[in-house]
């Protein structure tokens, strides 16, 4: 058990998620609240290490000093190369989860945010509504932190995006994964600097019809919005593979989705791969 532990400490430099470049956990668990979180890999990576830290009464997991130093380390280093590193916060929670038992975890947060300005820090919500509660930036947003929001749908689009709009980060971005329906975000295009989309992986894994990401990438290019798709998930279109043996599904759009999992579908949408970087950065 301590070596999963060790592996996934490893795992906080140089992460595997194609959009950043670290990530960093203040702590571990969180509470489900919409469609996207159904089969969240983060509950199912935290139960495979023996972590039960999801749901409203359940304790969360916290971590000692040496792993709050990571980012100290990260920063000296951007000092000294002259990179700025991307640091996704959180990959295994939400800052934003409305707890008390969290204030001081958030304060610590919030102070070593600050101490680290080489470094450009992601904070990712499904809880955009709390923000302007949270943080003590209210009025004066560091200009090394963005601020993103996941939108699955239109419903919660609808929801989340005016929260998301009225907050003055230096970036603001959108997380559409999964993608679970149709998704227009002309009302908002002036609010957002980056797009990122992408289909859901794991064992229960729903497909994404190909249309919704093109909508999307379509929207970006006539807006000037930096566009990245992530990935097709566990599903890909089933233009020019086989169906022999493979499980199929019709995608709301009528297209064939064939499930070949995460590494066989790739990435690429319209023939290319779409990496987009905030002005900020790119």
């Amino acid at each position: 058990m301590r070596g999963l532990w060790d592996s996934e400490r490893r795992m906080a430099k140089n992460s595997r998620i194609e959009w950043t470049t670290h990530t960093f956990n203040p702590w571990w668990g969180c509470v489900k609240m919409s469609p996207a979180c159904k089969h969240c890999y983060a509950e199912a990576w935290a139960k495979r290490l023996g972590a039960g830290v999801w749901g409203v009464e359940t304790p969360r997991r916290f971590f000692g000093d040496k792993h709050w130093d990571e980012p100290l380390r990260w920063n000296a280093e951007a000092l000294r190369t002259g990179v700025r590193a991307r640091v996704f916060c959180a990959s295994m929670a939400d800052v934003f989860e409305d707890r008390d038992d969290l204030d001081a975890w958030r304060e610590r947060l919030w102070r070593l945010i600050e101490a680290t300005p080489s470094l450009n820090w992601l904070l990712l919500t499904k809880r955009p509504d709390l923000v302007l509660k949270k943080v003590p930036w209210a009025r004066e947003w560091p200009s090394h932190v963005w601020l993103g929001t996941t939108v699955e749908n239109q419903t919660w689009a609808d929801k989340r995006m005016p929260e998301l709009a009225r907050i003055p980060a230096a970036v603001r971005f959108i997380s559409a994964e999964p993608l679970l329906g149709p998704l227009d975000l002309t009302a908002w295009k002036d609010s957002i600097d980056w797009v990122i989309t992408g289909g859901e992986s794991g064992p229960h894994a729903r497909p994404s019809s190909p249309s919704w990401f093109r909508d999307l990438m379509n929207l970006c290019m006539a807006a000037d919005i930096p566009f990245h798709f992530k990935q097709w998930g566990d599903w890909a279109p089933g233009q020019g593979i086989s169906l022999a043996r493979v499980r199929s599904a019709r995608a709301d759009d009528g297209t064939t989705m064939l499930r070949v999992g995460k590494k066989v579908a790739g990435r690429t949408l319209e023939g290319q791969t779409w990496d987009g970087l905030p002005r900020a950065v790119a």
